[in-house]
């Protein structure tokens, strides 16, 4: 009886696999027929990979064939952004600029400004408005982002390209804010070349 039951398991084995093997050519031959005749050769679509860096000076991965896009956040092995550090072309204390919780700039700075802007030769500027903290910190960041502003508005007034326009506040000092000096120090706004 087991001899029997070899015989036949071996049989049926032999006829399956022998089918599986057929159905398998059979497959082989009639795709590789139908993607022969739907190949298409795609000629002129150029993939560019690249790094883009932001205004803060972040990198991004980027991928553009022309038509669409790709772009995702270069990022550390601890999963923090690769950022480099922006050059600092110019940082302006707001107590020459500015009157007490005021933003408008008088001519003779406003002159000096536009000097700057011609000479300076960057692609685009960053500008950043800071504050003391004397005041609430809403009210410094209303401040300090209307101090920018109006810088922004003299360097567009000149044709160069403002990046970005903001305010920071109180919330990036340079110095202590227990002191005259230091309170002086971080009432400022900062122009960023990009270059």
């Amino acid at each position: 009886m087991t001899r029997l039951f070899f015989k036949r398991f071996a049989t049926a084995l032999g006829r399956a696999l022998g089918a599986a093997a057929l159905a398998m050519m059979v497959v082989a031959v009639f795709s590789h027929g139908a993607s022969a005749q739907n190949t298409r050769k795609f000629e002129g679509e150029i993939y560019r990979p690249g790094v883009w860096i932001d205004p803060d000076g972040c990198e991004h991965w980027a991928m553009d064939d022309g038509a669409e896009g790709y772009m995702d956040n270069h990022l550390k092995r601890d999963g923090t952004p690769v950022c480099h550090k922006v050059n600092t072309c110019a940082v302006v204390n707001t107590d020459q600029l500015f009157a007490t919780d005021r933003a408008s700039i008088n001519a003779a700075n406003r002159k000096r400004l536009e000097d700057f802007f011609r000479k300076a030769g960057a692609v685009a500027y960053g500008i950043n408005g800071h504050t003391d903290s004397r005041a609430s910190d809403e009210y410094n960041m209303r401040l300090s982002l209307r101090r920018a502003r109006a810088v922004a508005r003299i360097a567009q007034a000149v044709g160069v390209r403002v990046a970005s326009v903001r305010g920071y506040g109180e919330r990036k000092p340079r110095a202590t804010n227990a002191t005259a000096a230091g309170r002086q120090q971080n009432r400022r706004v900062e122009i960023m070349c990009y270059r």
